[in-house]
């Protein structure tokens, strides 16, 4: 009797399809939304309590590389996303650059997220904890995290599902409450509605160009399509994911920070120990003198919230290399599975860049620089994806027919989102600091040496080979 007979997955056969859409709309929501209560300082220190308005039109200025995303996502059927489009759209060099941009804010996730839950332990249980020591129990979360990621596909996309519902509920039960709490107020907002601690540049304001640095608290969405092999939905279905899971985000953002930015002028929100992360928490101690929700909001949204973004940035950056290796990206070790279909040394190798990441931090600037990184990494991505996507669909027209998620408006979305992303990925350069632009370098660097490899060596022999919908494609 065969596995198929059976309803069993085969031994060792790679990715199964088992996932429902709402899973893989939770992880990239899951991805998305998590940086609320612990970055909220570096947001109010960029826009001031303009940000909800900044978080309103970062959702507006991300649809357009949204909805092409959700036309790409229809036509190819593999884990792959940037590394697909790129290669397809432009050739090999630049799909293996994409891919590995878009992991570099992907995997800055999960060092950025345990240091952040290390962090919050100290503050709550007033340990007052050395950097050393914080960095130890990051490095002890990481390794609990890789043991959850080698489980199977269900139980990590349902663990990540409930704890992203608990910090969604938590965080609107909590802006409700600071709006009528009586302290609330208007004229909170208009005195540091402008308010920026970033310099202009080129004469460039501080506000837009950390506007511009916003795009890290909506980067997931491109989660999406490292999913769909294992979805068992068509492929059409990804736009809702897609475009559903920003929607979703910049609502609560912007429902959440407007209410936040009422309680006090962004200058006093940010006092103390307020401007090294979780604003929101001090103030409702300090200005509300609340005592109970703080520690309960705190306890959802950092520890279950951030736990569902690692998870969601785990798996995705785990599904790209080991796409990477079925498409002769990377070597083909990459793609062998354990019993429960999970990639065994993508996992192991993100492990390991994880605690790279976390030892070339220093104890003034880490959440600084891991947020810049971020940003600037996906914001190149995102840029080049949409440079391919105008040359793919001027290559082949005919994979657009029938395409239910074509952009409307056809190259001039395209090239709208182009632009935008360009725009963007230039403001993120201008609020880079020197730590961002150290963890960037070694981290470019590894890609450098690999890809140096695959040119000398392996694609000398074999070709990268990808599955479009023409059929399977060397390039």
């Amino acid at each position: 009797m065969t596995d198929l007979e059976t309803n069993k997955p085969a031994p060792n056969k790679g990715l199964q399809r088992s996932l429902k859409l709402v899973f893989v709309y939770t992880v990239a929501t899951g991805s998305i939304f998590t940086y609320v209560s612990y970055w909220d300082s570096v947001f109010f220190g960029y826009c001031g309590s303009g940000v909800f308005l900044a978080f309103m039109l970062m959702t507006i200025a991300i649809l357009p590389t949204a909805l092409v995303y959700s036309e790409l996502s229809s036509m190819f059927r593999t884990a792959g996303g940037e590394l697909i489009y790129n290669t397809v759209g432009i050739n090999r060099h630049v799909g293996f650059l994409a891919s590995w941009l878009i992991m570099a804010a992907w995997i800055a996730v999960p060092p950025a997220v345990v240091m952040a839950i290390a962090t919050f332990i100290s503050k709550l249980f007033g340990l007052n904890l050395s950097f050393g020591a914080i960095i130890v129990i990051g490095i002890v979360i990481l390794l609990a995290v890789f043991v959850m990621s080698m489980q199977d596909i269900q139980f990590l996309v349902k663990a990540q599902a409930t704890c992203l519902f608990a910090n969604i509920v938590t965080t609107l039960i909590t802006a409700l409450l600071i709006l009528t709490c009586g302290h609330w107020s208007f004229s909170n907002i208009v005195q540091s509605f402008t308010y920026t601690s970033l310099d202009s540049t080129f004469g460039i304001p501080g506000w837009i160009i950390g506007m511009a640095l916003l795009i890290t608290p909506f980067f997931g969405f491109e989660t999406v399509p490292q999913m769909v092999e294992e979805g068992d939905f068509p492929t059409s279905n990804t736009k809702k994911a897609i475009c559903g899971s920003i929607i979703t985000c910049g609502a609560i953002y912007a429902i959440f920070f407007f209410c936040v930015a009422g309680l006090a002028p962004a200058q006093e929100l940010l006092a103390g120990d307020a401007s090294s992360g979780f604003m929101t928490i001090t103030a409702m101690e300090t200005i509300l003198g609340w005592r109970v929700w703080p520690v309960l909001y705190g306890l959802v949204s950092i520890l279950l919230g951030m736990t569902a973004s690692i998870l969601g940035f785990w798996m995705s950056t785990v599904r790209m290399l080991y796409s990477m290796g079925t498409k002769n990206f990377l070597p083909q070790a990459f793609t062998k599975v354990n019993r429960h279909q999970q990639p065994i040394l993508p996992n192991i190798f993100l492990l390991a860049v994880s605690l790279v990441f976390i030892l070339l931090q220093n104890a003034g600037t880490f959440m600084n620089d891991f947020f810049n990184l971020m940003s600037f990494g996906c914001a190149c991505a995102y840029a080049l994806t949409m440079i391919s996507a105008v040359r793919m669909h001027r290559k082949h027209p005919d994979w657009y027919a029938h395409n239910r998620n074509k952009v409307r408006g056809g190259d001039v979305m395209r090239i709208l989102a182009m632009v935008i992303m360009v725009a963007i990925a230039f403001f993120c350069t201008l609020g880079q600091g020197v730590g961002s632009w150290v963890s960037f370098g070694v981290y470019l660097g590894i890609g450098v040496v690999i890809w140096l490899w695959m040119v000398l060596v392996r694609w000398k022999k074999s070709k990268v080979t990808i599955e479009t919908p023409d059929g399977v494609e060397e390039f």
